[in-house]
């Protein structure tokens, strides 16, 4: 009998999977919202809090609000980001 982490291993395989699929077929939405899935299964996995996904989300938003000080003729148009936590 597989350990609850090889289960989860397993299912997160599975997801990346069918998102692989997806994007293949041109479902970017559905994609992105298995996206959002794989990753709370890793965090799950990886024993990563959420405290930790903020203050890394933080960081590069800090990152970015600094390299945003640069010509935009370097950096290209600026786009919002692609996932916000929300709590």
């Amino acid at each position: 009998m597989a350990s609850p982490e090889q289960r989860l291993q397993s299912v997160l395989a599975t997801l990346e999977q069918c998102r692989t699929v997806l994007i293949d077929s041109g479902n970017r939405e559905s994609a992105q919202l298995l996206s959002v899935a794989v990753l709370g299964l890793r965090m799950k996995i990886n024993r990563i809090g959420d405290s930790e996904l903020k203050a890394l989300c933080d960081e590069m938003l800090a990152d970015d609000d600094e390299s945003s000080q640069e010509p935009q003729s370097r950096q290209g148009p600026h786009r919002p980001p692609l996932l916000k936590l929300v709590k």
